[in-house]
């Protein structure tokens, strides 16, 4: 998609007479939401891209990058300008930016599993082959903690506290937060250290601090995890579109609909502001809101 991009960056400074601050903000908006698209979505070629694709993009700013909804608003605004360039040239079908707007946009709902769905994608993964032994620690990590992404790479082995039940989880800041540990994760992760991980890192020949660890004994990086839970998703048979956010948002979501204090669910998902974690109330009404039209004998069947 490279090649598209050169041809964008020629047209807009020759045709659209944009402004030389406005088009390096934009191509480098673009390189961005390409390389992202490309390593965690795998699409290659524009025609590929879907809405969902651009909406992970965003809420992967949003909340690995910390950015607000300016800068997101930049970033879709340099998105639709490519892809209606793109209709011009053919080189799309159709704009998949057309409905999409910009600071409203996060007023959207958050997307969670049900808990059947996590359930089926912490079975995806069966067997005693390493690396499916890893994915299916880390999936349980992700679900148990509500970790990002950017913290599920970083843990450290050293930051485990079985006994205590919980882990240190450096987050946005290098803000420390402590995140309990049930029975099921420390299991899964206690069989991970002892049997797993130690082959793992002898494979790379070196020592390692952190967790979760590649065939070669590295780190793992974002896009490595990315993959993975696409695959259990895939191996579950979910059709909606997973991302590892989505199990986040599951952990909050459910830890509200069980009756958990809002106030908790923000400590151990490290917001620093309230409102933040305040979005998971709205999701928890709507789930309200179905129970009542599905079982109430006034609410809106048929």
């Amino acid at each position: 998609m490279e090649g598209w991009l050169e041809q964008f960056i020629g047209y807009a400074t020759l045709e659209r007479g944009l402004a030389e601050a406005t088009l390096q903000a934009y191509v480098h908006d673009l390189r961005e939401f390409l390389r992202f698209v490309e390593e965690n979505c795998g699409r290659m070629e524009p025609a590929q891209v879907a809405r969902e694709d651009i909406l992970q993009f965003l809420e992967d700013g949003r909340h690995r990058l910390g950015l607000e909804s300016a800068s997101l608003a930049r970033r879709l605004v340099a998105i639709k300008v490519f892809f209606r360039y793109l209709l011009y040239e053919r080189a799309v079908e159709r704009d998949v930016t057309d409905v999409m707007e910009g600071p409203r946009l996060w007023r959207t709902l958050p997307d969670f599993l049900s808990r059947q769905e996590v359930d089926a994608m912490l079975r995806a993964f069966r067997g005693r082959d390493l690396l499916v032994r890893r994915n299916r620690a880390i999936i349980e990590v992700m679900y148990a903690t509500g970790v990002r992404v950017g913290e599920l790479v970083d843990l450290r082995a050293d930051g485990l506290r079985f006994d205590e039940g919980f882990a240190r989880v450096i987050g946005k800041g290098d803000k420390e937060r402590i995140v309990p540990l049930g029975r099921p994760a420390r299991r899964i992760l206690q069989g991970y250290l002892c049997e797993v991980r130690p082959q793992l890192q002898r494979a790379g020949g070196g020592s390692v601090p952190q967790l979760f660890l590649s065939c070669r004994g590295r780190a793992l990086t974002r896009a490595w995890v990315w993959r993975i839970v696409k695959l259990a998703a895939a191996e579950a048979g979910i059709r909606k579109n997973v991302y590892p956010h989505m199990l986040r948002h599951s952990f909050a979501s459910h830890l509200l609909a069980g009756g958990a204090d809002l106030r908790v669910i923000q400590e151990m998902l490290g917001h620093a502001d309230i409102a933040t974690t305040q979005i998971y109330t709205h999701v928890d009404r709507r789930g309200l809101l179905k129970a009542h039209r599905q079982f109430h004998p006034r609410g809106g069947r048929g």
